[in-house]
C-alpha cells in the first residue's frame, strides 16, 4: 500500500468553511409568492361566496328566503325543497337523457377535435389554413344567429325531436380544434420525423404518439364539453317536444310556474343539477396536468 492510498483525515475547519459557503434559502421567492397567493385567495372568496349563498339558501324554507334582515346561514335548515323538486319532476329520466347526450357528444367532440387539430398543426397546406380561419370565424358569431339555420338543417334531415339532433350539431367546436392545434404545434416535428424514419405510418403516428401525449388536452376538453352539454338549454328546448326526452335544464324550467315561483324548490332542483358536474371535476381534475412532449427525443 503506497502513501497515496492512505486516506487523509477530514479537516474539521475546512468542513465548516464549506458548510458556510452554502447558499442561503431563497427568501425573495417567498416574499414574491405572498401577494400572488393572497390575490388568489381573495378571488376564490369572491367567486365562492355567491355559490355558498346559493347552496345554503336551498336549505332554507320558502318563507325564510326573503326575510329581513337577510342571513347567510339558515336558521331552520330543511331538505323539503330537494324532496319536492325530485318528486315534482321526473329527474331520474332527465338525468339519464342528459347523461346519454353528454357522454356521446363528449366522446365525439374530443375525437373530432383531436383529428382536426392534428391535421391543422402538422400538415402544411394553404387550404387547411383557410379552413382553420373559417373555423375561428364561427366563434365571432353569436350563438343565436346560428340557431335558425341549424334548426332548418336538422329538421330537413329528419332529426327533429331526437337525441341525434342535439348531439350532431355540437360535435365540431372551434374551441376544441383550436386547443388541439395549439398543443400539437408545441410537439417537436423531430418526433414525427423520427417515427416516419422508423417506418411508422401516419395513422400509427397519430394513434400511438400524438393521442397519448395529448391526454391532458383531451381531459380538459372532455370536462368543458360535458359541462357545455349538461348546461345547454336553448338548443334542446328548440329540438325536443317529447317530455320523455327532456334534459335536466328543460326539466328545471318545467318546475317554474307561469305566475308563482317556488324559489325553495327551484334552488333545490338547481343544486341537484350541479352534483354530476362537481363529481366529474373532482374525479378528473388531477389528470389535467402538463405532458412531457419531448419524451423519446435526445438532447
Amino acid at each position: 500500500m503506497t502513501t497515496t492510498d492512505i486516506p487523509r483525515p477530514v479537516d474539521a475547519g475546512s468542513a465548516r468553511a464549506v458548510s458556510k459557503k452554502r447558499p442561503p434559502r431563497d427568501r425573495g421567492g417567498l416574499r414574491r409568492a405572498v401577494p400572488a397567493t393572497t390575490l388568489l385567495w381573495v378571488l376564490a372568496c369572491l367567486y365562492g361566496l355567491p355559490v355558498l349563498w346559493f347552496i345554503l339558501s336551498s336549505l332554507k324554507p320558502a318563507s325564510d328566503l326573503f326575510s329581513y334582515p337577510l342571513s347567510l346561514v339558515p336558521h331552520n335548515p330543511t331538505l323539503s325543497g330537494y324532496l319536492t323538486a325530485w318528486r315534482s319532476a321526473n329527474f331520474s329520466q332527465y338525468f339519464l337523457n342528459t347523461a346519454l347526450v353528454c357522454v356521446i357528444t363528449t366522446i365525439l367532440t374530443v375525437g373530432v377535435s383531436c383529428c382536426t387539430g392534428y391535421a391543422l398543426a402538422k400538415y402544411d397546406n394553404r387550404w387547411l389554413k383557410a379552413f382553420f380561419i373559417c373555423i375561428l370565424a364561427t366563434t365571432m358569431l353569436p350563438g343565436e344567429v346560428m340557431l335558425a339555420p341549424s334548426f332548418l338543417v336538422v329538421r330537413n334531415l329528419g332529426l327533429y325531436n331526437s337525441f341525434a339532433g342535439i348531439i350532431l350539431p355540437a360535435v365540431l367546436t372551434a374551441t376544441g380544434c383550436f386547443m388541439f392545434r395549439q398543443f400539437f404545434l408545441t410537439v417537436p416535428d423531430e418526433l414525427v420525423e423520427a417515427a416516419r424514419i422508423d417506418g411508422a405510418r401516419e395513422l400509427s403516428i397519430f394513434l400511438r404518439i400524438m393521442v397519448p401525449i395529448s391526454r391532458p388536452i383531451m381531459l380538459t376538453l372532455a370536462i368543458l364539453s360535458f359541462q357545455w352539454r349538461w348546461n345547454d338549454y336553448i338548443w334542446p328546448l328548440l329540438m325536443l317536444n317529447d317530455p320523455d326526452k327532456f334534459t335536466v335544464q328543460i326539466g328545471i324550467q318545467s318546475i317554474v310556474g307561469a305566475q308563482n315561483i317556488n324559489w325553495s324548490v327551484l334552488l333545490g332542483a338547481s343544486v341537484i343539477s350541479m352534483i354530476p358536474l362537481i363529481v366529474i371535476f373532482l374525479v378528473f381534475q388531477r389528470y389535467v396536468m402538463g405532458a412531457d412532449i419531448n419524451a423519446g427525443l435526445k438532447d
